[in-house]
């Protein structure tokens, strides 16, 4: 009889010693809310920029604007009408520029900056800039009114431009060596 309540015993332990582990909860559980609140704070942020840019294109009837597909308006100070090349990927852009705020503010004299040449898409430049260039011929000036996402975004470019800073930038594009590792 002992036996019998002894292997009982064994059988009982040994069947529910089996048993597949079960998976620790996490102790925090994250909802996202974070990255919603951010996604709708951006939002807001672009909308209220978007209204800023329709304003001062509403002020300045004597110039014509241009919506971007990157999300950026412009308009030429100078336009090259005869059929030139643009940049590609790897094309050296030499460019002269300034950056204002949308009050007209310098914030950055193209003296300030200087001409530079910029190896195009192989090289770090702010988004709106690079986009920007991409529309340009040799010989054209443009002015580009950027929201703060397609000019220095949330973290500014850490000396003159704050956070989330709208930019106005005129871009002169002197000349484009197109790349020969083509």
């Amino acid at each position: 009889m002992t036996r019998a309540i002894l292997l009982i015993l064994v059988l009982t332990f040994s069947v529910s010693g089996c048993k597949s582990p079960e998976a620790r909860r996490p102790i925090s559980q994250k909802s996202g809310s974070f990255i919603k609140i951010s996604a709708e704070r951006n939002k807001k942020l672009y909308a209220e920029e978007s209204e800023q840019i329709k304003n001062i294109i509403k002020k300045d009837t004597s110039k014509t604007y241009f919506a971007s597909e990157s999300g950026f308006w412009y308009y030429y100070n100078t336009k090259v009408e005869k059929d030139t090349i643009t940049p590609n990927f790897g094309d050296i852009v030499n460019f002269d520029y300034d950056v204002k705020d949308f009050n007209g503010n310098a914030i950055y004299s193209d003296d300030d900056i200087h001409p530079r040449d910029y190896a195009m898409d192989q090289e770090e430049i702010f988004t709106g800039l690079r986009e920007g260039l991409k529309l340009m011929k040799p010989g054209e000036t443009v002015t580009f009114l950027f929201p703060s996402q397609k000019a220095y975004g949330y973290y500014g470019d850490k000396n003159k431009i704050g956070t989330n800073t709208p930019v106005i930038c005129e871009v002169t594009v002197n000349s484009i060596i197109q790349n020969q590792n083509d």
